[in-house]
C-alpha cells in the first residue's frame, strides 16, 4: 500500500543524491540495431535464481523498443567512461555510432570499456510510480577490466571511481 504522506519531490532527488550509485548502461537490439540508455538503479535481487533489477522511467522511448526484445545486456561503466555516460543519456537514436561495442556470447552489445557486463532474460516489470521496475534473469556475465574503477553518480554529477575519491 503506497503511503498517504507528501514528500516534496525536491527534497526526496536531494536526499537520495547522497546514496552513490554505479553507472551502467542497458542495451539490446530493437528492428535489428542496437539501442540503450543510461541507469543508475542496477540492483542484485537474488543469486538463485541470480536475478538483477533496474527502474526505467516510464517516459524512456529507448525501454519501451527494448522491452518487445525480451532481453537485454547491462554494460557496467568504467570511471573512464564519461563521455559513453553523456552519450547514452541523450535522446538520440544514433547512440551506437561513435562508441565502440560488440555482441557477447549470448548476441546482446556489450560496451568497449566496460567493467563488466550482465546478458539477461527480461522476467518481469512492475509499475512503481512514474518508473518501471524491471527483473532480468540472468544468462551470461562477465567482468571484463577488473584492474578499472566504476563510473559513480553521487549528489546529481557523474564521478571517478573509488579510488579517486579517496586519494591522498
Amino acid at each position: 500500500m503506497l503511503s498517504s504522506v507528501t514528500i516534496d519531490p525536491s527534497l526526496f532527488r536531494r536526499t537520495l543524491s547522497h546514496f552513490c550509485t554505479g553507472i551502467v548502461v542497458i542495451a539490446g537490439y530493437d528492428r535489428g540495431g542496437p539501442v540503450g540508455f543510461t541507469a543508475q538503479s542496477l540492483v542484485s535481487l537474488s543469486l538463485d535464481p541470480p536475478l538483477i533489477g533496474f527502474s526505467p522511467s516510464k517516459t524512456s522511448e529507448t525501454w519501451s523498443r527494448l522491452r518487445n526484445a525480451k532481453r537485454f545486456c547491462v554494460s557496467i561503466l568504467s570511471d573512464d567512461q564519461h563521455d559513453v555516460c553523456r552519450t547514452f543519456s541523450r535522446r538520440a537514436d544514433d547512440r551506437f555510432t561513435n562508441v565502440g561495442w560488440s555482441n557477447c556470447a549470448s548476441g546482446l552489445p556489450v560496451l568497449d570499456g566496460a567493467l563488466a557486463y550482465i546478458s539477461c532474460t527480461l522476467e518481469a516489470e512492475h509499475d512503481t510510480g512514474d518508473h518501471f521496475f524491471v527483473v532480468g534473469c540472468v544468462d551470461e556475465l562477465e567482468v571484463l577490466r577488473s584492474e578499472n574503477e566504476p563510473l559513480l553518480f553521487f549528489r546529481g554529477e557523474i564521478r571517478p571511481g573509488l579510488r579517486a575519491n579517496h586519494q591522498g
